[in-house]
């Protein structure tokens, strides 16, 4: 299998799949579902969820993650900073209602701080920054899985009413839609696996689409309900301004609290890119399942802090390669630069 180092541009960017999903919001504006479309829309977006969790579960390698566990004090941490200090930032949010933020957006807010860590780009930028590779991977791929579990319970504590009602059929369809595609995908891997590692790029496209077919039906149902006159450029720019403090509280409590846990500089780098990530490929389904019609709005503030930790994150990363190296505390087997299929 042919294989590419993976790089950023020296260019501070805006991720093409962003604009894709701006499009696609735009798309739904102008051009929102209703009525019979609304319901196939769904159903095509149902669909869609499932496939692309069957996918997570056949690109997991088993063996991989079974001796990832080895660092296990590692993968505590960043599904401490994951599940545990994000939520509890999440929780504080409410203090900002109603004169930052309306009740919505804390919603959407609070549930961004749920959902699980990123995979593919903590890759990246640990792999720039010389940090530990292979721990990263690891550590992406175990908070995916959790997050299947923890995020909807945690949103069923949580969020209670204010995400749209959450009940155990809501969390019963988290189980049809998410779970179970992924472990049919995980089931059936040894068969499938050689052939989506073959069809790597081509499968990319499909699962990439059937996020932007869950961005169009989620902002479509906003737009025919007409949640989206509650959002001013004010509220928007405020969203905006307590997403950059969320970022950067955790970027520093994912290095510093990793540093006092007496982790080495590669071990570190890995902690900080994949405890301070949200996965908005996981979290838009998810958003989808549980907030129903309110699914917009709810998945606005994940879509800013997307874009805003793979510019924040970029720069910090080619700040990181500049460090000087310590062969004591480095890692040997992290110093490879990571690569893709």
């Amino acid at each position: 299998m042919s294989r590419r180092t993976l790089q950023l541009p020296s260019w501070l960017p805006i991720d093409p799949y962003i604009l894709a999903l701006i499009g696609t919001v735009v798309l739904a504006a102008l051009l929102p579902a209703s009525d019979t479309a609304a319901d196939v829309a769904g159903g095509a977006s149902t669909g869609a969820v499932a496939f692309l969790f069957f996918l997570y579960g056949a690109r997991l390698s088993t063996a991989e993650a079974l001796d990832g566990l080895k660092h296990w004090r590692l993968h505590l941490t960043v599904l401490a900073c994951t599940f545990v200090v994000f939520p509890l930032l999440g929780l504080a949010s409410k203090g900002l209602v109603p004169y930052v933020l309306t009740p919505q957006l804390q919603s959407g807010f609070l549930f961004l701080c749920l959902v699980p860590s990123t995979i593919q780009s903590s890759i990246a930028f640990t792999s720039i920054a010389r940090g530990n590779v292979p721990a990263a991977i690891c550590a992406g791929s175990f908070s995916s899985i959790a997050g299947i579990f923890v995020t909807p319970l945690l949103a069923a504590a949580l969020l209670g009413n204010s995400g749209g009602g959450f009940s155990a059929d809501a969390l019963l369809k988290i189980g049809v839609q998410l779970l179970l595609p992924f472990v049919a995908g995980q089931l059936l891997r040894r068969w499938i696996g050689g052939f989506i590692a073959r069809h790597k790029k081509v499968l990319g496209y499909v699962d990439r689409g059937s996020i932007l077919l869950v961005v169009y039906t989620a902002f479509s149902e906003g737009m025919v309900a007409g949640i989206w006159h509650q959002v001013t450029p004010a509220r928007l720019g405020a969203l905006l301004a307590a997403e950059a403090v969320l970022l950067a509280l955790m970027l520093a409590v994912s290095w510093y609290g990793a540093k006092r846990l007496g982790f080495g500089r590669e071990d570190r780098i890995a902690i900080q890119f994949a405890g301070s990530k949200k996965s908005l490929a996981s979290g838009l389904p998810m958003a989808s399942v549980l907030f129903g019609a309110q699914a917009s709005l709810a998945v606005l503030p994940l879509m800013l802090f997307h874009q805003m930790q793979l510019m924040v994150c970029a720069v910090i990363a080619k700040r990181r390669a500049r460090d000087p190296q310590d062969p004591l505390t480095d890692n040997a087997s992290a110093r490879e630069p990571v690569t893709v299929g």
